[in-house]
């Protein structure tokens, strides 16, 4: 399962994840930075450190599963 991760900043100076399942792929760096740009400017989120101010870094995270049978 593959997930878009956008990491901001908040006021506190900490990391706040916001991320978002099945991803278009190929991803558009520039929509992606216009997304960014307008949570924070639309002040979308609230995290327990406040506002997200900055923009921290984008990426595509896959995790693959295999159960174990028990």
């Amino acid at each position: 399962m593959k997930k878009l991760e956008l990491k901001f900043l908040n006021q506190d100076g900490k990391v706040v994840t916001i991320a978002l399942d099945a991803p278009v792929e190929p991803v558009d760096a520039a929509l992606v930075n216009t997304a960014m740009d307008t949570i924070i400017t639309q002040n979308c989120f609230i995290s327990s450190g406040g506002d997200l101010v900055a923009k921290k870094e984008a990426r595509i995270v896959e995790r693959n599963v295999q159960e174990i049978q028990l």
